[in-house]
């Protein structure tokens, strides 16, 4: 086990799995450190991922952990709790300490961040313990499974008419519970009634469960509201914390002006700001889908590698004597 790799990746799932794939069979040394945190834990299936639709995320990461072991890539478990720039290690003048929760540091020549992101769910009591499962919030990951449902959406933002329109789309037995009239303004309005969307607006202080089981949601009233699913928007907060001493922060994620989370700043290819640094997955896009943050991983990889061929290079010809 070294405490020194070409390449530090921080989380082990879709994103940084791809990174360190496409990076060991570039014969790169790779360590991928993991705290098992995925955003999609909670979720029986991953969709829309073509050649693995619905495989459970568990699984899928097993596969991957698998495919990168034969390249040799270390997978190991572990938070990373701080990263710091070094002054490289001889050869190359970039370079990465690693701390992580053990107490163990690790360094490298670059980063790649595929951490993730955690959702903060709306405050409302029972909502979390059907995350997931009862209660979902994207129509393309989950919405198959609910089709013809009863389908409350649980409208916290802006875009709740939206959100409700996409799952409309899904079943014909959707109702839209507005947090704040405000929210909705009359094209909102008038596109859910003519879509046979129904609309209360008195506030839900609960979501019932029987038997583990979503059996719908209480309003403040203290009326019952029976349905078979809840859609509700969470705050997609990027993991990444621990990159503060390198400079590289989390920006607010606005939609139209509504902040839906927070999210590393890379361009096209995953590069960060601070030189040797690269980011992919839901710490970059909160809305990526688990096979979009799989390409931006295999991308940022790509881009890692040509990074350190060029750092490569200039060791090379800085070694060649004067004539």
């Amino acid at each position: 086990m070294s405490d020194h790799s070409d390449v530090i990746v921080i989380g082990g799932s879709a994103a940084g799995l791809s990174a360190a794939l496409i990076l060991g069979r570039s014969r790169r040394s790779v360590l991928v450190v993991d705290a098992g945190e995925p955003r999609n834990a909670v979720a029986t299936g991953a969709h829309n991922y073509l050649g693995r639709e619905g495989v459970a995320p568990t699984e899928l990461t097993r596969i991957g952990r698998d495919e990168v072991a034969a390249y040799g890539v270390e997978v190991t478990a572990g938070r990373v709790v701080a990263a710091s720039a070094t002054d490289g290690d001889g050869t190359d003048p970039v370079g990465f300490s690693v701390t992580l929760d053990s107490g163990r540091v690790v360094t490298s020549r670059r980063l790649v961040v595929a951490s993730g992101a955690v959702d903060v769910l709306p405050d409302v009591p029972g909502l979390a313990e059907q995350w997931g499962r009862g209660v979902v919030h994207c129509p393309f990951c989950h919405g198959w499974e609910v089709r013809d449902q009863r389908i409350g959406v649980l409208v916290t933002t802006p875009f709740g008419a939206h959100h409700a329109q996409m799952f409309r789309a899904l079943s014909d037995r959707v109702t839209a519970f507005v947090a704040d009239p405000a929210l909705l303004d009359d094209t909102d309005l008038d596109g859910l009634a003519a879509r046979d969307i129904g609309v209360v607006t008195e506030p839900v202080v609960r979501v019932l469960s029987e038997d583990g089981v979503l059996r719908g949601v209480e309003l403040r009233s203290g009326e019952a509201v029976a349905l078979d699913a809840l859609a509700a928007a969470s705050t997609a907060e990027a993991r990444a914390d621990f990159l503060a001493d390198l400079g590289v922060i989390a920006e607010d994620v606005l939609l139209n002006g509504f902040r839906v989370g927070s999210a590393l700043t890379v361009d096209a290819v995953g590069r960060t700001s601070v030189p040797g640094v690269w980011a992919a997955g839901n710490v970059t896009s909160p809305m990526a889908t688990v096979i979009a943050s799989a390409a931006a991983g295999t991308q940022a990889g790509a881009a890692v590698h040509g990074d350190l061929v060029q750092a490569d290079i200039a060791s090379a010809l800085a070694a060649v004597p004067a004539v």
